[in-house]
């Protein structure tokens, strides 16, 4: 459809909004990665994950919500963007974990390293995995909304997004693996958790999915299933 000026104004700040939360959420994931937590919601498993896949779940609600109202291309063009964002920080980090802590410091080289020496480490790691899983959850949400004529997005949804997320989680673990960040022991274990956790949240991500989708057609007057062109 053809929007007004002001409309498209208005989609081009959209997405530029939903592209800035993107890329904020999938390089803080690649930061604070180091840190794992214990969560127990269903009383019987305990999940043993890294806080760094919180903010993930959220890049897939993003480009799931893109790819809903803007199409496959410009969805593409937001996970290129996470890359080079994702490649910007990762040479910041180096050269900060390189420079040398004055004595009066209040982090210390070996606290700074700690906390940030391996994240090439995480990002090298991730970068492989995300460009995997975000291209696979794009093209399958496409693909499942031509198979259902764009009707049932909770089917595109969590179907896209359940895949993708167990091609993320087994690449990310088991390249940790390879270079010894994490024991091998561990990857069965960190393996399911993860993308359980994934899983659980694409679930629980679909009725907001359906919220935001309704709100922004009936906003710019999109038919179901319609896309901006």
């Amino acid at each position: 459809m053809q929007l007004t000026a002001e409309k498209q104004q208005q989609a081009d700040s959209l997405y530029l909004v939903l592209a800035a939360i993107f890329i904020a959420s999938l390089v803080s994931c690649n930061l604070i990665f180091q840190k794992f937590f214990t969560w127990n919601p269903f009383g019987f498993f305990n999940f043993e994950i890294s806080v760094g896949i919180l903010p993930y779940p959220i890049t897939f609600l993003v480009t799931d919500l893109i790819s809903e109202i803007y199409g496959a291309k410009r969805a593409n063009r937001v996970v290129t963007a996470g890359l080079i964002a994702s490649i910007f920080v990762l040479g910041v980090v180096s050269l900060a974990d390189a420079a040398t802590a004055t004595s009066w410091s209040p982090v210390s080289n070996a606290e700074f390293s700690k906390v940030f020496g391996l994240t090439t480490v995480s990002v090298g790691a991730s970068m492989a995995a995300y460009l995997a899983a975000q291209y696979i959850d794009i093209r399958l949400f496409h693909f499942w909304k031509r198979i259902t004529n764009g009707k049932h997005l909770w089917i595109r949804n969590n179907f896209s997004t359940i895949t993708s997320q167990f091609v993320d989680t087994a690449l990310v673990v088991g390249l940790l693996c390879c270079i010894g960040a994490i024991e091998w022991s561990r990857f069965g274990e960190l393996l399911f958790a993860g993308w359980l956790f994934k899983a659980i949240i694409a679930a629980l991500d679909t009725p907001f999915l359906y919220v935001f989708t309704w709100g922004i057609r009936k906003h710019f007057g999109l038919a179901p299933a319609e896309e901006f062109q």
